[in-house]
């Protein structure tokens, strides 16, 4: 087994979490460290000695590798890079391996693998999808792309719109609790951050090529005329390396006025300054995507009307530079663009949106006598330009400090974040957070931690103004205090953790309807919320007494979260809410993967849900007095999967149960979904 992270060793960290890295690039031929990590992999790389004396075929060969790949990653749930088991936060990891056993389709697919991520469909294949963590809403989580901040200052509705496919994704971390220490303003409930696949097939590099070129392509096709094709191109010359990716589709989408069409694009890549193998070889990286999407809106907004209509499109351009040898410097640029045209009545022109978000970062860190100090500043500038909300912009200002204490066995990881935002005014407020992490021994983590976090009203919240729905120009501010204490426990055959925490919200936003006339109107209440989630994966293959036993044990994966929450009482009536009320109570999710015969595989997930809260009936588009509790229900996916080396070929089915349900009130899901397609995968 390799030796663990010591101080001051010449490795370079591309960290995410915060805009502080890209760990795409860790095939550069460099000795490289990863900045976010969850327990799971934790376990990977302790049972790594104990899966090469066991396991011998390419699946379980596959798992060998990955857990020698995670021995020597750093987390990055601080602004410093921290090795895994000096980590003092839990952040749930969904693996390559897992994605590609999942039979997922889109990112947010993904994230309802997740127990502590509610994943609200409105449109399905993630055409318009709301998402939220702990409980909080969809306004209150931060959504990054491999560390860029992509939440958009218009609407939450909007944040999930990825550029990228799920071929693009090498993994998606998760994690829960404000975070304003971290990543400032809008760090509030927690953070979904997509880490896209390594910029080419720079394998190859390693042994003494030059140059590398890979290529993939699939095809989807199946129900309600859904059909959608991807594809992907990696190269690497010389010091230079790139890769693009594509992907268009349409459907029918299964339900009245819910058909789509949608495509995007991505590249990404690296120069090296240096072929020196050292941390401080200065090194630049880019992104860039676009994603473009139209659809039926059906009643994604209001019951009052059936036939809605909406298209998106998002431009974004990123590009960061790692440099530094005692201090480690890396300063970021980024612009993103988003377009919203709206319908109330499909064809009839209603609401027109453009907003820019555009700043400049620069994150630093070194290490003393003391321990590793890290600091960071971001000026962000958001503005809108509507023929609804009108024309604003508001400019945030941020500081971030924070000292890491490194023992044996303790981890005491402090500081805070300096915010402004004109929005407000122009005065700096403090979020303070503290981790602690104590580790009696290699298989045991113990971890306690507390955090404030920020979010400013979207401009949405502020100004919107709709026959169904009212903004409110004085609204403050949210603010979220969170409190968790969680447990880690790894072997080779298990990976394990639990958590319970707590959160008070302040000022939180929900629309309300005082009278079941009335237009739901925004406005701020008080929250507190308690949860305990637990997670095990098991690799059982690793208590198989021989390579043929192991290669036919399954992958197991079982996740669960209970929440509590409990609102102020209004200075009103309520007779219902939009948003704050209707939290799921339950959530349990479990995945197996199971080898069938050589490389024929199967995966099924069950997810049970139980909502909390109430929805308004309506007779057609007209609202009635009546309100409908939200019912917990239960869909099975399944998928079965030929793999080989160049190519996969697999059939899977959503909702196998055909059970119609709600995710939002008054949103019909579509019932039973079957797929089935190939890819092709090539290196050279």
């Amino acid at each position: 087994m390799r030796k663990r992270n010591n101080f001051g060793t010449g490795q370079v960290t591309f960290r995410r979490f915060g805009g502080k890295g890209w760990c795409i690039f860790r095939s550069l031929s460099l000795n490289i460290r990863i900045g976010v990590l969850t327990v799971a992999t934790l376990a990977s790389a302790v049972s790594s000695k104990a899966h090469a004396e066991v396991l011998s075929d390419e699946r379980t060969a596959a798992v060998e590798d990955e857990g020698k790949e995670m021995e020597e990653v750093t987390v990055q749930t601080s602004i410093a890079p921290l090795t895994m088991l000096q980590s003092a936060r839990v952040v749930t990891v969904i693996t390559r391996r897992e994605i590609e056993q999942a039979g997922a389709t889109t990112v947010n697919d993904l994230l309802k693998m997740v127990s502590g991520v509610d994943v609200r469909q409105r449109g399905g294949w993630g055409v318009q999808t709301d998402i939220s963590v702990d409980g909080g809403s969809y306004e209150q989580v931060t959504i990054l792309l491999n560390g860029l901040n992509i939440s958009n200052p218009h609407t939450g509705h909007l944040a999930a719109d990825f550029p990228v496919t799920v071929s693009d994704i090498e993994r998606v971390e998760v994690l829960e609790g404000a975070s304003g220490r971290v990543y400032g303003t809008q760090a509030f409930g927690g953070a979904v951050n997509v880490v896209t696949r390594k910029a080419a097939g720079l394998e190859r590099e390693k042994a003494g090529k030059k140059s590398a070129w890979n290529l993939d392509v699939g095809v989807d096709a199946g129900m309600h005329g859904t059909v959608i094709a991807d594809g992907r191109a990696g190269w690497q010359v010389g010091k230079l390396y790139n890769s693009v990716s594509f992907a268009g589709g349409r459907s029918d989408g299964g339900v009245t006025n819910g058909d789509w069409k949608k495509g995007n694009v991505y590249l990404q890549g690296c120069y090296a300054f240096s072929n020196t193998n050292t941390s401080d070889a200065p090194r630049v990286y880019w992104q860039f995507g676009y994603s473009g999407k139209s659809y039926g809106a059906n009643t994604f907004y209001s019951g009052s009307s059936n036939d809605q209509y909406e298209s998106n499109d998002r431009v974004l351009m990123n590009v960061q530079m790692e440099t530094g040898k005692k201090l480690h410097l890396s300063p970021s640029v980024y612009w993103i663009r988003t377009y919203d045209d709206y319908q109330w009545h499909r064809g009839t022109p209603t609401n027109s949106h453009y907003s820019d978000v555009y700043g400049v970062r620069l994150n630093g860190w070194f290490q003393w006598v003391a321990g590793r100090t890290a600091f960071g500043s971001e000026l962000r500038q958001e503005g809108i330009v509507s023929t609804s909300l009108g024309n604003h912009d508001r400019t945030n200002v941020s500081f971030n400090l924070e000292h890491n204490v490194l023992l044996r066995r303790w981890t005491v990881s402090a500081g805070l974040s300096a915010v402004m935002n004109t929005g407000v005014d122009k005065r700096f407020r403090f979020y303070p957070g503290v981790d602690v992490a104590y580790r009696p021994s290699d298989e045991w983590k113990i971890l306690l931690s507390y955090n404030m976090g920020v979010r400013l009203p979207s401009y949405t919240d502020l100004y919107y103004s709709s026959p169904d729905i009212s903004g409110n120009e004085r609204l403050k501010p949210e603010r979220n205090q969170s409190l968790s204490f969680g447990v880690t426990w790894t072997k080779t055959w298990l990976r394990a953790q639990a958590k319970i925490f707590y959160n008070h919200g302040d000022n939180i936003i929900d629309y309300v309807k005082e009278f079941w006339k009335d237009v739901a109107h925004a406005d701020n209440f008080n929250r507190d919320a308690v949860g305990v989630s637990a997670e095990a994966k098991l690799a059982l293959r690793n208590l198989a007494g021989s390579p043929s036993a192991a290669s036919w044990m399954p992958d197991v994966n079982l996740s669960y979260t209970y929440l509590y929450q409990k609102r102020e009482e209004a200075r009103f009536r309520v007779f219902t809410s939009l948003y704050g009320d209707d939290y799921l109570r339950h959530k349990m999710v479990l995945t197996v993967n199971q080898k069938i015969w050589d490389r024929l595989s199967v995966t099924l997930g069950l997810r049970v849900q139980d909502r909390m809260g109430t929805y308004q009936v309506y007779e057609g588009t007209v609202p009635t007095p009546e309100l409908r509790n939200y019912v917990a229900y239960a869909t099975m996916d399944a998928k079965i999967q030929w793999s080989d080396k160049r190519y996969e070929v697999w059939v899977k089915g959503e909702n196998l149960g055909n059970h119609h349900y709600q995710d939002i009130g008054n949103v019909p899901q579509p019932g039973i979904w079957v797929m089935s397609g190939v890819r092709i995968k090539l290196n050279f």
